[in-house]
């Protein structure tokens, strides 16, 4: 296995997933909601037992497989995931980590008379720094979907449910509670990302990712991601609110059309007002670096700016406002409401594609494990797709792409 520095965080896929996202308007052909919406539910309504909610979800859980072509080994790679069908026609979420890669997927199904059916996957669409994966498969009949719900409607303490592939056991259930909701101070395998994660004690091993987390409602509020190896029920899921905000791009573009506007924002706290050379205490997010050419820069806004609010939506943390950001999407203009010491302002700014970034080389398909490290010393990362492979033995409507973050 491989391993991070420091916070990384052990991707629980096998071959090898911002927060909120709210409704959009269907303004392109052959766009809108590429899932099916879980309606709210009254409290006093009669939950569903976790036996009931597994039950039903089964069918619309999948296996995932991949297969890869290393520059280390002649002999073929294999790699398994889990997903689940969010539209009749054959759309299926996952974790990006789950497909990264491949050459090939395929997806194992259950016909209507309880075998397992392979079928070939068509990749629609991959996002790294969500880590969600857009899949397709042709079966000829309309198959289960599990409705879309929101993270916002579990709290901690709240019981959950998670399928999947844990090593390859198709259907495995797990179930447990919600431990931490926004957690942010994690990063798995050490990349880059928009992560918001929802923390929970149910059993997540390589092979889970991809899966759904289900309330007992039976909506999906999260994708189980990662698992922390240096502790005992720790496991990470991604919000589906976040998968939501960026599946209307996955399915008309293939990727993920962030809006930027071209500068660095942090917390407050006294370190980071001395940096700048902040004098009064602010609420808001401070602004540490603009770029001259971006949108922001050519609106006016400076290093020491604190950003009081977007959209009349009060900010209040530099992680959620950059994935707010991002979710709007190139084109879009936000209003900005700025203090300059003791001066308010307003702000328009109209957001653009962020600027390539620099080149990385990608990793090694299959690349073998390297010696293991003291746990003391650092969490271990995932084990991937590309660790785990083994050459023997890891018609509804469509939502628009210029969706608006719910607030």
């Amino acid at each position: 296995m491989a391993r991070t520095q420091g916070r990384g965080v052990l991707l629980a896929a096998v071959a090898c997933a911002l927060m909120v996202a709210g409704a959009a308007r269907a303004s392109e052909p052959g766009a809108g909601r590429v899932w099916i919406e879980a309606r709210s539910q009254e409290v006093h309504q009669q939950r569903s037992t976790l036996s009931q909610v597994a039950r039903a979800a089964m069918p619309a859980v999948v296996s995932i497989t991949t297969r890869q072509v290393s520059t280390d080994s002649p002999e073929e790679q294999k790699g398994i995931g889990s997903g689940f069908i969010i539209h009749p026609d054959g759309y299926i979420l996952t974790s990006n980590h789950v497909i990264e890669g491949a050459a090939q997927v395929t997806i194992s199904v259950d016909s209507p008379r309880g075998y397992r059916e392979d079928f070939p996957a068509r990749i629609i669409g991959q996002d790294e720094r969500t880590d969600c994966a857009l899949l397709k498969i042709d079966t000829g009949r309309r198959l289960p979907a599990l409705k879309l719900s929101s993270a916002s409607r579990v709290e901690v303490a709240d019981w959950i449910v998670v399928i999947g592939n844990p090593f390859g056991l198709a259907h495995s259930v797990t179930v447990g509670v919600v431990s931490f909701k926004g957690r942010t101070d994690v990063t798995p395998n050490g990349r880059k990302g928009d992560f918001d994660y929802l923390q929970m004690d149910a059993s997540i091993n390589p092979g889970n990712s991809g899966g759904p987390v289900l309330d007992l409602h039976g909506g999906v509020v999260a994708i189980a991601n990662a698992v922390n190896v240096a502790g005992q029920g720790i496991g990470f899921a991604v919000p589906i609110d976040i998968a939501k905000s960026v599946l209307p791009h996955l399915k008309a573009y293939g990727h993920v059309r962030r809006g930027w506007l071209g500068i660095e924002v942090q917390d407050y706290s006294p370190s980071v007002a001395a940096k700048v050379g902040l004098s009064h205490p602010a609420r808001g997010v401070v602004v540490t670096d603009v770029a001259e050419d971006g949108p922001a820069g050519r609106a006016g806004l400076r290093q020491g700016d604190v950003i009081v609010s977007m959209d009349a939506e009060r900010v209040e943390r530099a992680h959620k406002m950059r994935w707010q950001v991002a979710a709007r999407g190139v084109g879009r203009t936000v209003v900005l409401q700025v203090r300059r010491g003791q001066q308010p302002l307003k702000m328009r700014v109209r957001l653009v594609e962020p600027p390539p970034e620099e080149p990385v080389a990608p990793a090694v398909a299959a690349r073998s494990s390297p010696a293991r490290q003291p746990a003391s010393s650092h969490l271990e990362p995932a084990l991937t797709g590309q660790d785990w492979a083994q050459p023997s033995p890891s018609s509804a409507p469509l939502l628009a792409p210029d969706a608006d973050p719910a607030p």
